[in-house]
């Protein structure tokens, strides 16, 4: 995934001027998960260049520059950190087409590395995209894969509109299925991995079904899709498994044709469940499948607690307690 996103940068630098990568150690280092490795080499230090640590700072020139023409990419090193440039993001980003009348866009890409699984603790490990769909103006993608990561991002660079670009960090050098006490897989041979050297798009707003099945329906996004497809083919579920890739904007018809299917919904996210994703997704498949639905809808997610360090397997959606609300949903 990281070679893929590094190749949907080294596309779009060279296709279009306007593409300006900034951020913390992006210049020189490549990046702390080398994302950005040898794209200051290749365009220079005018497009590709380090900035100090100040995350207001990174936002704020980069919506200026969004504002006067550019496609700015700031990289914020880990989603932790990228609380001091909310103010930015929310009064500038996500309003400055619509306070200027469309005098102004902001075709704004902030890349951001979330998600637990390196034993980062507190403040390197947490999932705030719910932070980012609550706010109108704002576009939050989440690849899964090494070809949606590239695709998406693509994608997200040629948009008008800001989008937070939210790269799961423990999917960066191949799938996750969940388990602590197995070796990290590769992307080696995994059908996602095949990504085209040159330019192409995946589409923002639209899903993918990952697995179809007509048991019932699970929706994930990021990490969690590859640990919710282990633990549908160890329970043996005929279950149907959707990849959101984009948050805002949701595909909500692949989401209501897949649950008026099935019948049954489970929701599987890291972030903490209070206000999480998972809870808008429940009342839009309650609003719109309810005469369809044969089971209570299900949501595992991450437990409303400080993002525990030691624990970090435990607060994990695992294998254990995903496969628990399988076997709830199927008894009922």
């Amino acid at each position: 995934m990281i070679q893929a996103l590094n190749s949907a940068l080294d596309v779009m630098m060279a296709r279009d001027d306007r593409v300006v990568v900034l951020g913390e150690d992006v210049g020189y280092f490549g990046g702390v998960f080398r994302v950005t490795a040898g794209l200051q080499t290749k365009f220079g230090k005018q497009r590709c260049f380090d900035t100090p640590i100040t995350e207001c700072g990174i936002i704020g020139a980069a919506i200026g520059m969004a504002a006067y023409g550019l496609r700015p990419v700031p990289e914020i090193q880990f989603a932790d950190y990228i609380y001091p440039g909310l103010d930015q993001i929310i009064s500038e980003a996500a309003r400055i087409r619509y306070r200027s009348a469309a005098d102004f866009i902001c075709p704004l890409t902030i890349r951001v590395p979330f998600g637990g699984g390196i034993f980062g603790g507190q403040t390197h490990s947490q999932s705030p995209e719910s932070l980012f769909t609550h706010v109108t103006g704002i576009k939050t993608v989440i690849p899964s894969n090494p070809h949606d990561a590239k695709g998406l991002l693509i994608a997200a660079m040629e948009d008008n509109d800001p989008v937070i670009f939210m790269e799961p960090k423990r999917c960066y050098n191949g799938p996750f299925d969940g388990y602590y006490d197995r070796p990290a897989k590769s992307w080696a041979d995994h059908p996602d991995a095949d990504v085209d050297e040159g330019y192409f798009r995946v589409p923002l707003g639209q899903a993918r079904i990952v697995r179809e099945g007509g048991d019932l329906t699970i929706l994930a996004y990021g990490t969690m899709v590859h640990v919710a497809h282990k633990v549908i083919d160890e329970h043996g579920i005929d279950g149907e498994l959707i990849d959101l890739r984009s948050l805002v904007p949701l595909d909500i018809a692949t989401i209501e044709a897949s649950v008026r299917k099935t019948g049954r919904c489970l929701i599987v996210h890291e972030a903490t469940r209070t206000s999480g994703f998972g809870a808008e997704l429940s009342a839009l498949v309650q609003e719109r499948c309810f005469y369809h639905l044969e089971a209570p809808i299900e949501r595992v997610t991450g437990f409303d607690t400080p993002y525990p360090h030691s624990l970090e397997w435990s607060y994990f959606p695992g294998p254990i307690r995903i496969g628990e609300a399988l076997d709830r949903l199927m008894r009922e």
